[in-house]
């Protein structure tokens, strides 16, 4: 994989050895790997960082896979979940896959086969999260975006210049327009991986979006906080 597209991978996996080895593996195959050995850990994790898949056994000390895997579908997040199972009935797999998980995989399995699967899981999801490619200038209301040259002509026809990072928040919740975005979604896409800004951080650029280009700042037409998950854009 390139350098510049790393995915990252939450493996939870409480035995050791395998945790290790699968580890090593993917890190090779140039994924970003976190690795935690129990349920707990690992919705911790989701919780305070974007994944692009999880690699998740299902039998865990305390809280099961499965477990995992409904809290983490309960929060709307449809991470990608590659279940691994020591136990191969039909049973099993078709109840790892009803409660959410993308596939199953039993152990022993074969590492080539684990690989590919782990790749088309992330590719495919790459493919359903990527939008219409949002035109260098965009207009909405008596409002105008010029991406490339990182500026914008407010309500009021004044001109301001846009930080990157302003630019950046604006694409993708423009790009995503009528949908809610994740404040994990954010923070992956604009302040990259492992950089964890406050929620009031990412409060103030929407203050900032309002003040530009809302007539009523207090009353959103276009820039919305839905609480406890993310940010919205609509087009009036």
């Amino acid at each position: 994989m390139k350098e510049a597209t790393k995915a990252s991978i939450l493996l939870v996996e409480d035995e050791e050895n395998l945790q290790e080895a699968l580890k090593l593996n993917l890190e090779l195959e140039g994924y970003e790997v976190t690795a935690v050995d129990n349920g707990t850990s690992a919705l911790k994790a989701v919780k305070n960082e974007y994944f692009d898949l999880i690699i998740l056994d299902i039998m865990l000390p305390e809280m099961d896979g499965i477990a995992v895997c409904e809290n983490i579908r309960i929060q709307n997040n449809e991470v990608p979940i590659l279940f691994l199972s020591a136990k191969n009935s039909s049973a099993d797999r078709v109840l790892g896959l009803k409660k959410g998980g993308d596939d199953y995989m039993t152990k022993p399995f074969n590492l080539e086969e684990l690989l590919l699967r782990v790749e088309k899981l992330i590719v495919k999801n790459k493919k359903i999260q990527e939008k219409d490619n949002v035109p260098n200038i965009y207009r909405f209301g008596n409002n105008m975006i010029d991406f490339a040259a990182q500026e914008c002509v407010g309500k009021d026809g004044k001109h301001h210049e846009l930080s990157k990072k302003e630019t950046m928040l604006l694409k993708l919740l423009i790009e995503n327009k009528g949908e809610v975005v994740t404040r994990e979604k954010i923070l992956q896409v604009v302040w990259g991986y492992n950089v964890y800004p406050t929620t009031r951080t990412i409060d103030n650029f929407i203050l900032n979006f309002r003040k530009y280009f809302e007539q009523d700042s207090r009353n959103s037409q276009y820039f919305h906080s839905v609480r406890g998950v993310g940010y919205k854009f609509t087009d009036g």
